[in-house]
């Protein structure tokens, strides 16, 4: 039963079709930055350190394939204002300009372009010693870290030199020699600096989990995590380290205390975050996470937002795309609570954010469980869904729909889901649904639509194995919409993937009742094998006649 349900694409926004990896990434959010602000803070760091270039009379020549702005040259910035700057983003700054500068060197080296090798071996030393120099004047460094910052100024200056050397020789056989010794320090130097920057992050991260363990201050708790989150934000090696230094064990604390009720909403969405990674679920697990989750979201006095990020982190954790899910064993104990408390969520939700939390998590539940659906269909759960996709304050968005009809399709597995759907009116949405077009050029927004046509597509099919469901959809007309989205590329977005479940839809209807097919199009799309009818209807040309 569970290889016969459909599969969500996950995504890390809150706007995809679910929750998950990819690095929810995008649910994550960003950071609220003006990029003018940005480019402003990222340029003080180039300049200082192309200073220090010409004051050390270091030649940087100019060539054909230089690079217009790759030398910036303006006022510097005081002292003052770099103790004020938060540590954190300090160091990632500044090892996003020094890997910059390895990869231009790894790409210069390639080509034998001497000159620029040399300069960009100058400009990636400078960079490193004001980043150790920076990080050592802000914070006191760790023992083990010093003596990678010893290894990778030597490595660095050694790397100078020997660029250095290259400018002054023709000789081809020295050269290449050269360039492969160049290659070999300028890899130790990139996993020298890599191993550096992950031991100065997870030190800054020990300090915000530190003050979250220990503080008794909102505030400050609050700033730490909030920096936490942030941190995130930057990728799931940055979210490895945070899990690794036991965050997640910190935040659940919080989650704990009753005094901290006004921060467990933000937690959790931080703990949603770490989660993208296997380590951030491993922790949850750890410490009994899931049974924390359970009780604030069937906890009434729970205050809404808590409940929707609690719902966020079930909707990471049980991400199909997982490839670990020892998790879920424990999953499986508090699921009936967490099924009842998301079904609620999504009939009580304010707003389209809330229900698409809500949703997301019960999507990627149905998938591994068909006791969830079971569950669902005894809480009168299609009758809630179906509402709700009436109420434009809840349902908004295509990625609100994909849940939607990515639950029904689920639970279209069930015999008894067909009397429900039609007693709740269900073809009538899945037809609706069925034309659901993007309102922008959303690259995202289109990828949602095409998942919410071909899902419903698939739940049309499956439903139809009821002669009930299949003549309803026949007096609804079903089957010109079927058609035309088989046989007008534009209407399905170009995908493949809705072209294949709609044959599948048209052949399942006019199994049932054959009349409701003309001749032509059974020809054409039902009498010929399935991957037949596919060729024919992906290579053809829409008429505008």
């Amino acid at each position: 039963m569970a290889s016969d349900r459909m599969a969500t694409p996950q995504s890390s926004s809150r706007q995809s079709s679910s929750l998950s990896s990819s690095p929810m990434s995008t649910r994550m959010q960003s950071l609220q930055v003006d990029s003018v602000q940005r480019w402003m803070e990222d340029l003080r760091h180039m300049t200082e350190v192309e200073c220090m270039c010409v004051l050390q009379a270091k030649p940087i020549g100019v060539e054909e394939d230089s690079q217009q702005g790759e030398l910036i040259v303006g006022s510097g910035v005081g002292a003052g204002d770099h103790v004020a700057r938060n540590n954190l983003q300090t160091l990632l700054r500044r090892a996003l300009v020094v890997s910059t500068e390895l990869g231009k060197m790894f790409q210069r080296l390639e080509k034998g372009r001497w000159q620029r090798v040399h300069s960009t071996a100058v400009r990636a030393n400078c960079h490193v010693r004001s980043l150790v120099h920076e990080y050592s004047t802000a914070r006191s460094t760790p023992p083990e870290m010093q003596k990678y910052e010893k290894s990778l100024l030597d490595k660095c200056m050694e790397l100078t030199n020997i660029t250095e050397r290259c400018l002054h020789t023709d000789d081809e056989f020295f050269l290449k020699s050269m360039r492969e010794a160049i290659h070999d320090i300028l890899t130790d130097v990139s996993d020298s600096f890599s191993n550096m920057i992950d031991m100065a992050l997870a030190n800054e991260i020990r300090v915000l989990i530190k003050q979250i363990e220990s503080s008794d201050s909102i505030h400050t708790i609050g700033s730490a995590i909030s920096n936490l989150l942030s941190l995130t934000q930057d990728g799931p090696q940055l979210c490895s380290i945070i899990a690794k230094e036991g965050a997640v064990v910190a935040l659940f604390k919080i989650c704990r205390q009753d005094r901290f009720k006004d921060l467990y909403a933000h937690a959790l969405r931080t703990v949603a975050s770490i989660c993208c990674v296997e380590e951030g679920i491993n922790q949850l697990d750890k410490v009994d996470g899931i049974l924390c989750l359970a009780d604030i979201l069937t906890d009434e006095s729970s205050v809404e937002a808590a409940r929707a990020e609690a719902a966020a982190v079930v909707a990471q954790i049980t991400s199909p795309h997982h490839t670990s899910t020892q998790h879920l064993a424990s999953f499986l104990e508090s699921m009936h609570d967490i099924v009842t408390a998301l079904i609620k969520l999504c009939e009580s939700a304010s707003c389209g954010e809330v229900f698409l939390l809500a949703s997301a998590a019960l999507a990627n539940i149905t998938f591994f469980d068909s006791m969830a659906c079971e569950i669902l269909l005894q809480l009168n759960a299609i009758h809630i869904l179906l509402q709700a996709c009436k109420d434009r304050q809840r349902v908004d968005t295509p990625y609100s729909k994909d849940q939607v009809v990515t639950i029904l399709a689920n639970l279209s597995v069930l015999e008894q889901c067909a009397s429900e759907v039609l007693q709740e009116q269900g073809v009538e949405r899945l037809l609706l649904l069925l034309g659901e077009k993007p309102s922008s050029s959303s690259p995202s927004e289109g990828a949602a639509c095409e998942r919410v046509q071909q899902k419903a597509a698939v739940t049309l099919a499956r439903l139809s194995r009821d002669p009930d469901v299949a003549q309803t959809a026949i007096q609804l007309k079903a089957v010109p919409r079927l058609i035309e989205l088989c046989r007008s590329p534009t209407e399905r977005n170009n995908s493949d993937s809705v072209l294949v479940a709609c044959l599948a839809a048209l052949r399942r209807l006019a199994a049932g009742c054959p009349d409701s097919i003309e001749a032509a199009d059974h020809q054409q799309l039902i009498k010929p094998r399935l991957v037949d009818s596919f060729l024919l209807c992906s290579n053809m040309e829409e008429s505008f006649v």
